[in-house]
């Protein structure tokens, strides 16, 4: 027939375009630029604290003494050797000859002399001042020979000097380095677009090998989204510390892009402000450890990346002890300790966050978590220079968010002006005797009373080691060492064209898998429905089907256009560039007319091809397969519970309308309780599921999902309580639908008939009455299956559940347009073809429909 061959040649054209894909034309590259979340306050490394600093200038600009290779180990650098004398009080490095700075100024011991006493000096704002002041002082042996002198043992001083805190710099520019930086590194910087970028260009008198690459563009972009979209559109080829872990799945897919995901040094804490009641009660730290459960917030603030922590440690680090059981999530302990530290009914704080995806996720999270101990959050975002400012300057906050990502940064609890406001002598004592232990087996066993220390006193919650996610483009080769302070090497980076020319011609997709599935269903059913209705039947419903969808096509674009919001400005912000948003409107096809961009998207969707996302820059039709592996489950699951209680409400209430005054009570008994299912808010009942089932009973998780790949149980453990909270508003509108039904079946004279032959009214409502009472109950569970694929937005929310709900909440916020409109549309489809196959069920149940009468 017509319309099969049609459907099939549809299926398979969008197939052979999802097997499809197109090698980029090769090129020589020697310019790169990539993307940075944070902007730098300035450019001098041993001036200020933020991580934002080194990021940009460390190795590239300025080198130290030494670098801390792969593991943490010590290797030569600007040094090419050294000494240690007998009792550990003398450092003598032997300097690399013909070093100079990048303005000509030459390197020698005079230099390393001032550079590190710059660092100790009074006035020094040196963000490692307190391990560099262990040095006493400096003496220059020789122009290539310096001695470095300390006050006692200090068995950290050459990993500290590896750090970007101790780098070189030189008398003669070292008052201008923090917006004119000088170092000695194979990068100087030739131009900072304040708020845009930095470019870095080759050092031409760089004293070692020189870099493959010409230059270096580090660009600014602090949303997740538009960092994705910069990735996607080409605009940069690489992103150290890619601030989305919602995008990491549909990178790694992404033959263009490899992907590094890793521990890094970033402990991430719930900062407490131990100078500050109450939490200068360490009964009332202990009870927010226990308040706070680390797996929920990895779940729904880091999409399951992350490394639960139970001190100031990371996992990756020899000397690691494992203290995350010392808390576990338990409100009941949480509030038997407030009530003991004189909190009963608890109190009320605010919770500074900063404007970083991770900590305004993780932020609304813990002001749940804690609200169940007692305890009230009030959140405020500060941005990053008011959190320097007032939190890390002014120690003004009660708590806040933050990953604390230097390497070996245990020593900050020993700080007394340092923001947590810890102070604690034992500790300090535990630091004196790991400074002063040189054996690496000794060490070991301070830093494992280092970390049950500051566990034990609760300093912080310790949350979660923050992962390191490296995204670059697939043909960038040595650019990523898993160091404990250098996230790339610029100075070995390089272009493989070869790697970067071998884009994978992709097998089909999930999205395309996903459409032979479905494809296969509606093939399968409008096949029996021919056999049973004929096929002008089916072809009628077709066309009013194809009529629907173009409708809704039309209305769904039209309704879009008039949203607030340019998407490109979203993407870039408010202070882009004329130029480039210009360019990312054309890459985006948004400088073209409205009717020729609906032709086109509507071409696009009769090929099976939804479209790139805005943001993502991915293919629309993967964004929500990859989003259907949650909330189709979840759907099906809550339409199997809503129709084993409607069957059992419905089936009880009947039996007992038809018994007389005695089954009259159990009938109003149950309209009623099918009343109240529907009465109550599918959100509302969400929560109060969380809070007495997960919270209260710890049956199951309060939000979050582990995947697939964690195995089925626990899969399906996760979406118990939303589907729950889903089918029971569907499941009351379905009872009372099948319970009228029923009723009015039992009056049909077949039934009379059924029971003159012997059968019980039970059996007769079951064999006779349920199967042709189901007739009309088929299109209510039709409806009921449509709204719940299309309305589970806000239970998706309730549970941190990514799906097609999440999907469309945060395509809004983003203004990606194309991915609104492809989902909405494919929801319309799924309403239209629910509708579709009801319709055939009900012409195979009843042939009658099929010739246009009722019965």
């Amino acid at each position: 027939m017509a319309w099969t061959t049609f459907l099939t040649r549809l299926v398979k054209s969008a197939v052979m375009l999802a097997a499809l894909a197109a090698a980029p034309a090769a090129w020589a590259r020697d310019t790169i630029t990539l993307g940075l979340q944070l902007e730098p306050p300035g450019l001098d490394p041993t001036a200020e604290a933020s991580a934002a600093i080194p990021a940009v200038v460390f190795p590239t600009v300025f080198e130290g003494l030494v670098h801390l290779g792969v593991g943490g180990t010590v290797q030569p650098l600007l040094a090419t050797d050294w000494t240690v004398a007998p009792d550990g009080l003398t450092y003598t490095f032997h300097l690399r000859p013909g070093v100079r700075f990048q303005d000509g100024t030459g390197f020698d011991a005079e230099t390393v002399k001032f550079s590190l006493e710059r660092a100790i000096a009074p006035g020094s704002t040196n963000p490692q001042k307190v391990a560099l002041s262990h040095i006493d002082h400096v003496n220059v042996l020789d122009p290539l020979t310096a001695a470095i002198h300390l006050k006692a043992p200090y068995g950290s001083l050459l990993q500290v000097l590896g750090w970007p805190a101790a780098v070189m710099v030189s008398p003669a520019s070292a008052a201008g380095n923090v917006t004119h930086p000088v170092g000695t590194g194979p990068y100087t910087v030739a131009d900072w677009q304040r708020g845009n970028a930095v470019t870095l260009a080759r050092n031409p008198a760089y004293w070692g090998p020189a870099p493959h690459l010409a230059s270096v563009t580090y660009r600014f972009i602090a949303d997740p989204a538009a960092a994705t979209a910069a990735l996607k559109a080409g605009d940069i080829q690489g992103f150290p510390a890619f601030p989305a872990p919602e995008a990491i799945a549909a990178l790694k897919a992404d033959p263009r892009y490899t992907v590094d995901v890793a521990p890094s040094e970033g402990e991430t804490l719930l900062a407490l402000n131990n100078r500050r009641p109450p939490f200068d009660n360490v009964l009332v730290r202990r009870a927010l450890s226990h308040a706070v459960d680390r797996q929920a917030i990895i779940q729904g603030a880091m999409f399951g990346y992350g490394d639960p922590i139970g001190s100031h440690y990371p996992p990756q680090n020899a000397g690691y002890v494992d203290l995350t059981g010392l808390y576990p999530h338990d409100v009941a302990k949480a509030k038997a300790l407030l009530a003991q530290a004189g909190y009963p009914h608890g109190f009320t704080a605010t919770l500074r966050v900063l404007p970083l995806p991770y900590a305004k996720r993780a932020a609304e999270i813990i002001a749940a978590q804690l609200a169940e101990a007692g305890v009230t959050v009030v959140l405020q975002d500060v941005e990053w220079a008011t959190w320097i400012s007032q939190v890390y300057g002014g120690h003004d906050y009660d708590m806040t968010i933050v990953a604390h990502v230097e390497p070996m940064d245990y020593d900050i609890y020993g700080r007394d002006d340092y923001y947590f406001g810890y102070r604690n002598p034992a500790y300090k004592a535990l630091l004196a005797r790991l400074d002063a232990t040189v054996d690496q087996a000794q060490r070991l066993a301070v830093l494992g009373d280092i970390q049950r220390t500051l566990a034990d006193d609760a300093v912080n919650v310790f949350l979660f080691e923050y992962p390191y996610f490296g995204v670059w483009d697939a043909g960038l080769r040595d650019i990523w060492l898993p160091t404990p302070v250098q996230l790339v090497d610029l100075a070995t980076a390089r272009f493989d064209e070869a790697g970067a020319d071998a884009a994978a011609a992709g097998g089909l997709s999930s999205a395309g898998a996903l459409a032979w599935l479905l494809s296969l269903a509606v093939l399968g059913a409008v096949a029996l429905a021919a056999a049973k209705a004929g096929p002008r039947y089916v072809a009628g419903r077709l066309a009013v089907l194809l009529l629907t969808l173009l409708a809704a096509s039309l209305a769904i674009f039209l309704v879009l256009q008039v949203i607030p919001g340019d998407p490109a400005r979203v993407m870039m912000g408010l202070s882009a560039d004329p130029a480039a948003l210009a360019v990312l409107r054309h890459q985006m096809g948004l400088d073209v007319p409205a009717p020729q961009r609906y032709l086109a998207w509507l071409a696009g969707l009769a090929r099976g091809d939804f479209g790139l996302s805005y943001t993502y820059r991915v293919d629309v039709g993967r964004l929500m397969a990859e989003r259907l592996a949650v909330t189709l489950p979840l759907t099906l699951y809550a339409v199997l519970l809503s129709t084993l209680l409607a069957v059992a409400l419905g089936t009880l209430a009947a039996l007992g309308a038809m018994r007389g005054r005695q089954g009259n009570v159990v009938d109003a008994l149950l309209n009623g309780v099918a009343q109240l299912l529907i009465a109550v808010p599918n959100f509302w009942a969400g929560t109060v599921l969380a809070l007495v089932f997960a919270a209260g009973l710890h049956w199951f998780a309060a939000g979050g999902f582990p995947g697939w790949g964690g195995g089925l149980l626990p899969a399906l453990k996760a979406l118990t309580l939303p589907a729950i909270a889903l089918a029971a508003p569907q499941a009351g509108i379905l009872a009372r639908v099948l319970r009228g039904e029923l009723v009015e079946q039992m009056g049909q004279d077949y039934v009379r008939t059924a029971r003159a032959k012997g059968l019980s009214l039970s059996q007769a409502l079951l064999r006779h009455a349920l199967p042709n009472a189901f007739v009309p109950a088929l299109t209510i569970l039709g409806m009921q299956f449509s709204f719940l694929l299309a309305g589970g937005i806000i239970i998706e929310n309730v549970f941190f559940l990514p799906g097609l709900g999440r999907l469309v909440f945060q395509a809004v916020a983003q203004r990606d347009l194309i991915v609104v409109q492809g989902v909405t549309v494919g929801l319309v489809f799924a309403v239209v073809v629910v509708t579709f196959l009801v319709d055939l069920a009900n012409a195979a149940v009843d042939p009658r429909l099929t010739r246009g009468r009722r019965p």
